[in-house]
């Protein structure tokens, strides 16, 4: 990899955020702005890029489903939005070799060290050390959290570096595991950054999981499942 002395170590950061989309649209922008006017800046998003590349290659490929052709027909088209379910958009984004949410498992790090901690149960020592992520976004891009599961005190710590809840609404995270139905790890904070706490009996086969987002009232939703849209989904991946 090419060195760039004259490029500080906060460039560096942001130049991989901006690789894996991490950035705001305005933090965006103007990153590329920057970029339009410094070349070693511009060769190294390139470096960084094709470093991370290779961790699409682990994303195995599946074939779409009945259920995911619907939905994929209903986001394209706008055919009958309302019978576009959860469980056909969680089908959807399973199906999909997202590269976005393998590459994101690099800022997992980076993400743990800067979350403020916060006191969760402790696991099993046999159970300690592992780590999985998620990306979840919307279609649009108008909504996206990282998501990252310690399995050493069972938290998931969430970074949402796009969108925010509608005026008088709440986004709420929820866990999906197979069929069963969705299970909510509570109220996304309103500011960026918070830690959730993953249920003891969704820890088993973490890297099976879906995360998803909905749109619901102030708290939560008042029913225990997803009440509002489903503006987000994600899969977890392993680290």
């Amino acid at each position: 990899m090419t060195t760039h002395p004259e490029i500080p170590e906060e460039d560096r950061a942001l130049a991989a955020e901006y690789a894996l989309r991490l950035l705001s649209k305005d933090e965006e922008a103007a990153f590329e702005a920057r970029m339009l006017d410094d070349r070693h800046l511009e060769e190294l998003v390139a470096e960084t890029v094709n470093q991370f590349a290779p961790l699409a290659d682990e994303i195995a490929e599946e074939t779409p489903s009945r259920a995911v052709k619907v939905a994929l027909l209903a986001d394209l088209f706008g055919e009958s939005p309302a019978a576009a379910s959860l469980w056909e958009r969680v089908g959807l984004w399973r199906a999909a070799s997202f590269v976005a949410t393998a590459a994101a498992a690099v800022m997992a790090v980076m993400l743990i060290t800067q979350s403020s901690p916060v006191p969760a149960p402790q696991l099993p020592a046999a159970e300690r050390g592992a780590l999985f992520v998620s990306e979840i976004a919307a279609g649009d891009d108008s909504l996206r959290v990282l998501a990252v599961y310690d399995a050493d005190t069972g938290s998931v710590q969430v970074n949402r570096t796009t969108g925010s809840a509608a005026p008088d609404r709440a986004l709420e995270l929820w866990a999906i595991a197979g069929d069963n139905p969705p299970v909510s790890l509570g109220v996304l904070p309103e500011g960026q950054k918070g830690q959730l706490v993953l249920p003891e009996n969704l820890r088993g086969d973490v890297a099976s999981l879906v995360l998803a987002i909905s749109d619901e009232p102030l708290g939560g939703s008042p029913t225990g499942a997803p009440t509002g849209a489903v503006l987000a989904v994600g899969q977890v991946t392993d680290i």
